[in-house]
């Protein structure tokens, strides 16, 4: 058991005691200081008082305790072990593979073999000719990642390297990547840091893609695809990238101006229908593609719940309240899967999974103005980038 005799000097200088109590590790801490923070500056506070209890090998956290705070110690957790890098590597040597097949331009009119062997063989003749899309579509993935764990590093958070999850013979050829974050962040002030960091940088490098591969793209007539063709989904930014490229919206339906045009509009934009058939579509490049899936994984992550980085984000700007937006987040989504199934799945992760975020070290520790500023800027670019209805088959 801990003497309080040998903490409480430390506690007295930023917190005012109304009462103390002695545990034990089964309990979740050694010590429990109830009553009053007195520190101006909360995170300085905790981060003095972390440096204090380092050498015992103990650790503080900050916890609200209506009326008042909380301090409660614990063991500190030991150092992380270096660990192997093979899994990092090897699955993003199996990422860069797959989604080359992915990006692999087979010339139209070329006969598809009806049996696998020709089938592969097809593909692997005109491998090499996905390089474009796949750098493309990689360095946005990777820029989103290496933003979470840079500015996890920055902050001493232990967070691993990114892990890539190849999907073979899909349409991107991989279903993103994901960070460990192998320790509580400190406070809010990080854990937004950490949050926003992947997506601001995979954006950054998603709209010169996409601008690239809309001036490298062709404008054509909509046809339907008896085959299983799709139109990418539009969302705000998207909408404007077009704009900007080629002076119109696309896809432009044929035949409609004035208030059927705009209504056209609105359903279209929301529900994917009805289809511009006869119309005209912009006949997207591959990079072009990667950059637009780079802005759907940017809004995927940036949705506000649970583990996303929408949902950190959330977290460190509204604390405990988001818990009243989730169900508004299920009932949103269960809507918007009528008009795309994909958004079910989305549906039942979430609403396994998506009811926690990670615990903080400092509770008390609220953001600054810059950051709150900058959470309302992710809130803001997640609205520029979603896409109701992602895919549109034809």
């Amino acid at each position: 058991m801990l003497d309080p005799e040998i903490i409480t000097p430390l506690i007295q200088p930023i917190f005012q005691i109304r009462d103390i109590t002695s545990g034990e590790e089964k309990d979740g801490y050694l010590l429990r200081y109830r009553g009053l923070l007195t520190a101006a500056d909360s995170a300085a506070a905790y981060e003095n008082l972390s440096a204090s209890l380092a050498p015992q090998g103990l650790m503080p956290l900050f916890r609200k305790d209506a009326p008042g705070h909380a301090i409660y110690i614990l063991p500190a957790r030991p150092p992380a072990k270096n660990r192997s890098l093979t899994a990092n590597f090897l699955m993003f040597a199996l990422t860069v593979f797959s989604v080359m097949l992915s990006g692999a331009q087979i010339p139209a009119g070329t006969p598809i073999p009806a049996d696998p062997l020709g089938q592969m063989a097809l593909m692997a003749r005109y491998f090499f000719t996905g390089w474009p899309f796949a750098l493309a579509l990689l360095s946005i993935l990777l820029a989103h990642e290496f933003g979470h764990y840079l500015a996890g590093r920055w902050h001493k958070t232990d967070v691993s390297l990114p892990f890539f999850i190849p999907l073979p013979f899909s349409l991107l050829g991989t279903m993103g990547a994901f960070i460990n974050m192998r320790e509580m962040p400190k406070n809010r002030r990080d854990l937004l840091d950490i949050g926003i960091a992947g997506p601001l940088a995979g954006f950054i490098i998603a709209v010169p893609v996409l601008f690239i591969g809309l001036a490298l793209s062709t404008l054509g007539p909509v046809i339907a695809a008896p085959e299983g063709g799709f139109l990418e989904g539009n969302s705000l930014f998207y909408l404007l990238a077009k704009y900007l490229v080629f002076g119109k919206l696309l896809p432009a339906p044929a035949g409609l101006t004035g208030a059927a045009l705009l209504w056209h509009w609105i359903q279209f934009f929301f529900t994917g229908t009805p289809l511009p058939t006869g119309g005209e579509d912009v006949f997207i490049h591959a990079v072009a593609l990667a950059g637009w899936a780079g802005l759907l994984v940017t809004s995927l992550n940036l949705i506000p719940a649970g583990q996303l980085d929408g949902g950190h984000i959330l977290y460190a700007l509204f604390g405990e309240k988001i818990r009243y937006a989730f169900p508004l987040i299920l009932v949103t989504l269960a809507i918007l899967g009528f008009f795309w199934s994909g958004w079910w799945l989305w549906l039942g992760i979430l609403f396994l999974f998506g009811r926690t975020h990670p615990d903080l070290r400092d509770e008390i520790t609220e953001l600054d103005p810059g950051r709150r500023w900058l959470a309302w800027l992710a809130i803001l670019l997640f609205l520029l980038v979603f896409a109701p209805v992602p895919m549109v088959a034809l």
